[in-house]
């Protein structure tokens, strides 16, 4: 039993450090777009970022998951020759990011737009350029102050992992619900809180040595 809930937690990380190395930087993108001078381009992150945190992550899940093939289906009905495998582990991925970075995205706008401008203004008398600028002066200061609450979402995507197995993911929740029908025993269930308890414990310890480690700021 031990072991199937080892791999299952193993594909529980999995999902977890895949979906925060795509959804990290998507994020940083999707802020710049939604803070865009372009009324455009701000107007359409906008409206995406309304509809991803408008709706579940378990429904975002199954239109990433199965929304392609109905789509291939009726383009090859319509007479095109369309061929499409969608693996399970990916789209999972797929679904997570986007959902994720969407969060991320508005996190790092409120750092972003935190930093007095007058920041901005001095690093330009300096010589500094808009990248210059951001990279080395303004994200350094954003991350210092968003720290704590993308620790809250990284807490949160660790027991979200559990929602993959809609889409039919063999992780850690799965498997531990698979091992209480066969044993008539809630011991798994509780294995697996352990687990997760486990692995937030890891997280929120990381972040308070980010947060420690970035205190030069204060």
């Amino acid at each position: 039993m031990l072991l199937a809930m080892l791999r299952g937690t193993v594909t529980s990380l999995e999902v977890f450090a895949l979906t925060l190395i795509f959804s990290l930087p998507l994020a940083l993108v999707i802020a710049m777009g939604r803070m865009s001078r372009n009324r455009v381009l701000s107007g359409v992150t906008n409206v995406f970022l309304l509809i991803i945190r408008g709706t579940p992550l378990m429904l975002q899940l199954l239109v990433v998951y199965f929304g392609p093939g109905l789509l291939i289906r009726k383009l090859v009905m319509m007479g095109y020759a369309v061929s499409f495998r969608w693996n399970r582990f990916a789209a999972a991925i797929v679904a997570l990011s986007i959902n994720y970075a969407a969060y991320f995205a508005e996190i790092y706008r409120g750092g972003i737009e935190s930093i007095p401008k007058g920041q901005y203004e001095a690093s330009k008398v300096l010589g500094y350029t808009g990248a210059q600028t951001f990279f080395r002066i303004i994200l350094p200061q954003v991350i210092k102050r968003i720290v704590p609450a993308m620790g809250n979402e990284v807490i949160t995507l660790v027991k979200d992992t559990a929602l993959v197995s809609v889409i039919g993911v063999s992780e850690l929740l799965m498997v531990a619900k698979e091992r209480q029908g066969a044993m008539f025993s809630f011991t798994p269930l509780f294995i697996a809180g352990v687990f997760y308890f486990v692995m937030n414990w890891g997280v929120a310890f990381a972040f308070r040595k980010i947060e420690k480690r970035l205190s030069y700021y204060n």
